[in-house]
């Protein structure tokens, strides 16, 4: 099971690691294996979320998230992205860029920087929108109820997650945006690029969401008219009509998996740029971790530990709103990578705990009414 899982992981590690040592000698190997566990640590929250998504979807397109989803999340977010983040922030052509990102790393990086607010803020609003829809929730497992509960009410509120996510990038626009952490440790206003940037993430977000949301309400309730064709279909000896909505629902179940992605390795590709500015090594290393991101999420899928631990997309999510909150947070103040990929590394093995210790506690709560129910059938007949 975790060699099918995790065998592509482990073949793109050997020939991105054989391929950096060729590139660059044993410091590029160094360099993509550091690369490589960063976007790990940073990503581990998304593999949790990712999870709870991929195992409404059949095994075809689990194995489309693993290989076309692969490409995009590689060739997309770790490589064409920084690119097209210098295109439009220098306002040159792909073509330029890339001889930019090649041949004048440094320069590259300090456009890279100065563009950083607007990916922060798009990127943050995408992820408290996802925060705060799941907070909102009303839900039968509740992990902090002290929090949840009160929240949950609150949550039946209409458009309440869009407005708290606007008052959030209203307040950033006019307080961190004036002062936006530029190269050289220069500060400018970005007020109006903050604030465009983060309305076009609460944008897709509503748009992708969206979608993917309805398709999925809508192949639920193609699922019951199915179960219930099958058993009128059992009393009567007829065939079936197949269900058709099921390809529609899980491609946009699947473009959401992508935006999501996208949104979770902007840190990991920002945080890239303080190890490395060589476009080739960071590539070769945040793909070698985005592969086992995917793999993890499959494995979680496959293995059924979400539901065995059910508080671990509670874990992830909270994870997912401190990420936003850091996010919008360094448009002014550079906040290192540690502290961001530890805050969601504490808060999954807080909940990973808490879900051992709900386990435990059912187990000796059913083990004490398995035993005072074998009593009472002993002492009934005396």
């Amino acid at each position: 099971m975790l060699l099918k899982t995790f065998g592509w992981s482990f073949v793109i590690t050997a020939l991105g690691l054989v391929a950096a040592a060729f590139y660059g000698g044993w410091t590029a190997f160094g360099v993509v294996a550091i690369l490589a566990v960063l976007e790990i640590s940073l990503s581990f929250d998304n593999a949790v979320v990712n999870a709870g998504i991929l195992k409404k979807m059949n095994a075809f397109w689990q194995k489309i998230f693993l290989t076309v989803g692969v490409l995009i999340a590689v060739f997309g977010m770790r490589l064409v992205f920084p690119v097209v983040i210098v295109a439009i922030s220098a306002k040159m052509g792909p073509v330029e860029a890339v001889d930019l990102a090649i041949n004048n790393k440094d320069r590259y990086q300090e456009l890279v920087t100065d563009a950083h607010p607007a990916i922060a803020a798009f990127g943050g609003m995408f992820l408290l929108m996802i925060f705060l829809d799941f907070i909102f929730e009303e839900r039968d497992i509740q992990w902090l109820r002290w929090i949840e509960r009160p929240l949950a009410k609150l949550g039946k509120v209409d458009m309440l997650s869009v407005c708290i996510s606007l008052i959030v990038l209203l307040i950033a626009s006019f307080t961190v945006a004036t002062h936006a952490h530029q190269h050289g440790g220069a500060h400018v206003d970005k007020a109006q690029t903050v604030l465009i940037a983060g309305i076009a993430g609460l944008i897709t977000y509503m748009v992708v969401g969206g979608l993917s949301g309805y398709f999925e309400d809508r192949l639920e309730e193609e699922e019951e008219r199915e179960h219930e064709e099958e058993e009128a279909a059992a009393r009567s000896g007829k065939p079936r009509s197949a269900v058709k909505l099921a390809g529609q629902a899980a491609f946009f179940m699947f473009l959401y998996l992508e935006v999501l992605d996208a949104s979770f390795s902007f840190d990991g590709v920002i945080g890239a740029f303080a190890i490395t500015n060589d476009i080739v090594l960071m590539a070769l290393g945040l793909g070698i971790g985005a592969m086992y991101v995917r793999s993890l999420t499959v494995y979680l899928v496959r293995q059924g530990t979400l539901d065995d631990y059910v508080y671990l997309e509670h874990g992830a999510h909270y994870a997912i709103g401190a990420l936003a909150v850091i996010l919008m947070v360094t448009i002014q103040y550079q906040i290192n990578e540690v502290i961001t990929g530890l805050v969601g590394v504490i808060l999954i093995a807080w909940s990973f705990l808490s879900s051992v210790r709900r386990n435990r506690a059912l187990a000796a709560a059913e083990a004490r009414a398995a035993g005072s129910g074998e009593k009472a059938e002993v002492s009934a007949p005396l």
